[in-house]
């Protein structure tokens, strides 16, 4: 059976600020089939890439990408926030329509040569995923695909990322 999951996407006009649509993904997690069945796809794509761990950004990418390493029984390392993580870090830094922001890992969260698969919500603008695979990468992980939830095409995310691969359950161009 085929899930749409534009269903479970609630389109929130002029939120946060007047002229954004917010896709709120509440109603897809709360809905017990419709969360199983994305982290299910999620899961599958995943495997098929090699994944030998789940990298999720700060919060959302831990919704998505630990359910999705529970499935494959493979571990999860979060992307936190700055000052987060209790041990040695890496960061990486991105931008925001309003500013910038970073992300930190534990230095010893990804081992050498090990495939990564990030996972999170939603692909925009790229900031976020850039600045994970950035991380990923000063610790010499292999970043092998990225899952998300949904992906504003009118953003051109993924033509920022060059030849990642990209995979997401919904697609929105425009309002």
């Amino acid at each position: 059976m085929t899930i749409d999951f534009k269903k479970y996407i609630a389109s929130i006009k002029d939120f946060p600020n007047k002229g954004i649509v917010f896709r709120d993904i509440t109603p897809l997690i709360q809905d017990g089939a419709a969360y199983q069945a994305a982290t299910a796809e999620l899961a599958q794509y995943a495997k098929a890439r090699g994944a030998e761990v789940i990298v999720g950004p700060e919060a959302r990418g831990f919704i998505v990408g630990c359910p999705v390493a529970n499935a494959l029984g493979i571990g999860f390392v979060p992307a936190r926030k700055p000052h987060k993580l209790p041990r040695a870090t890496e960061s990486a830094s991105y931008d925001l329509e309003y500013g910038s922001n970073s992300l930190e890992m534990h230095r010893d969260a990804i081992k050498p040569g090990q495939k990564v698969v990030i996972m999170d919500d939603l692909m925009a603008t790229s900031g976020t995923l850039h600045a994970t695979v950035e991380l990923v990468e000063k610790l010499g992980g292999q970043v092998v695909g990225a899952g998300f939830y949904i992906e504003l095409k009118d953003l051109k995310g993924r033509e920022k990322l060059g030849d990642l691969d990209i995979f997401s359950l919904v697609q929105y161009a425009g309002a």
